[in-house]
């Protein structure tokens, strides 16, 4: 080969380059077959190394006390690296310490990179462990000094050089590659997994060690979405904790965004995804329902939204919902109290005013005044049509179907162009059923609004 490579470890106080700093450095730079040049240090972190990482690494605050800063010892590490192949075990970590660094000191950063963990599992396929220490102990490899920058640095050289006498299949060349996009990824998820990714709309699932789902999004293009969770090389605690979990990547082709945004929704509640922050605070509903009280008169109840209740009508808020029922208590000549709108046993306050047949003192028949409640639940009924809404599948062959009733959410699935319902159970009957929230229920009330081409109304 004839370009350079500079194998690198480092230790640190921290796992994150945003708030900790570096305590040692060595830079291997490797021929392809040799190393032909190295530089170690300690250096003064300025901070204090916390006492667990003294243990794992064996360098103390006194070792560190007067070493050079780094500060004083980038130029130096800058020069190495420049126009170099950066090269580590779990690459992303060390380039992100490094470069944040460097940028602090005015060094700017820009060189390909190789991970040796991916390139390990590639080249070196069916080992027990990839971790450095194991990986050396399979291959017989030994390391001086385990968790020290120098022993480190020196046992990753000699492994990239077994890689690189193995490397059949070019993966080396492959990896470094611009348009491969190796080099971006976490450490255990491969390219192989990455292209599987279709550049279509639909929902991206990651997955941890125990192959527990921890995050879930949505996209527009999900080839494109995912990859940009690992392009943005951020030095945060949360970013690099979060990289660092991620073993596996699945997904959910949908036929549009719309569709996308709205499984998100579903999928955030449904598995409570613990890197989740947006979509995952349990919405408080309230909704209107209608009963027969003993004496036969329709009654209107608020009260929390049950999942197998039947309700007139859906509020976001206890607030809202009386404020409006008051409204339409008045606009129907219905009574307060058998719209729980009053809790005492008295008579409707409402009969002082004129506005209260006297349903609540049995003055009026409920025949009479049943049927203007069944006006009002008419009235707001038609305020709220059932559709579906017809847009883009996932393929030619058929299209994507929402469908809404009476305000609600009911499911969504896909259908062919030639089978479009005309009734709403028909509609319900070719979909899957989803819950529905308030989110879903805004956004579909904004789509329509702005495409009413794509709305079918139902009977």
């Amino acid at each position: 080969m004839e370009r350079l490579f500079a194998i690198v470890d480092i230790e640190t106080t921290g796992s994150h380059a945003n708030a900790h700093g570096i305590t040692e450095i060595a830079i291997c730079i490797h021929n392809g077959q040799t190393i032909v040049d190295k530089f170690e240090t300690l250096i003064n972190p300025q901070q204090e190394i916390p006492t667990f990482i003294q243990s794992l690494t064996g360098i103390s605050n006194d070792d560190v006390k007067n070493a050079p800063t780094f500060e004083t010892v980038a130029p130096q590490i800058f020069a190495m690296l420049e126009d170099k192949i950066f090269v580590a075990h779990n690459v992303n970590f060390d380039y992100s310490f490094i470069n944040h660094h460097l940028k602090r000191e005015g060094f700017t950063l820009n060189t390909k990179k190789l991970c040796t963990v991916r390139l390990a599992r590639k080249i070196l396929p069916g080992l027990p462990s990839y971790s450095l220490g194991k990986l050396c102990r399979s291959l017989n490899i030994r390391i001086e000094n385990r968790h020290r920058a120098g022993g480190d640095a020196f046992a990753t050289a000699t492994l990239f050089k077994m890689m690189v006498d193995a490397d059949e299949h070019n993966f080396i060349e492959e990896a470094l590659n611009a348009r491969s996009k190796e080099e971006a990824l976490p450490p255990y998820v491969s390219r192989l997994q990455l292209e599987q990714i279709p550049r279509q709309p639909g929902v991206y699932y990651f997955r941890d060690k125990k192959d527990k789902i921890i995050y879930v999004g949505k996209a527009k293009n999900l080839y494109k979405r995912v990859l940009s969770h690992f392009l943005n090389n951020d030095t945060h605690k949360n970013k690099q904790d979060f990289l660092r979990e991620i073993r596996k990547i699945s997904h959910q082709v949908c036929g549009t965004e719309l569709q996308a945004l709205i499984l998100e929704n579903i999928e955030i509640k449904r598995l409570w995804p613990e890197k989740n922050r947006a979509a995952k605070h349990p919405e408080k509903r309230f909704a209107l329902y209608k009963y027969e009280d003993q004496n036969g008169y329709l009654r209107l109840a608020i009260g929390k939204k049950q999942k197998y209740m039947q309700a007139v009508l859906s509020f976001a808020s206890i607030a809202e919902a009386q404020r409006l029922m008051r409204q339409w208590c008045a606009d129907f000549e219905l009574c307060n109290v058998l719209c729980d709108l009053q809790k005492s046993n008295m008579a409707c306050i409402a009969l002082e005013e004129n506005k209260c047949k006297g349903a609540c003192l049995q003055k009026e028949s409920a025949q009479d005044y049943n049927a203007r409640v069944k006006a009002f639940i008419n009235e707001t009924a038609k305020a709220m049509p059932s559709y579906m809404i017809v847009d883009e599948g996932r393929n030619r062959l058929e299209k994507s179907c929402i469908v809404v009733d009476k305000g609600v959410f009911c499911g969504m699935g896909y259908i062919r162009e030639n089978e479009l319902p005309t009734g709403v159970e028909e509609a319900k009957s070719l979909v899957t059923a989803y819950p529905s929230y308030l989110f879903i229920e805004k956004i579909l009330s904004d789509f329509v609004l702005a495409h009413p081409q794509k709305q079918i109304i139902l009977n």
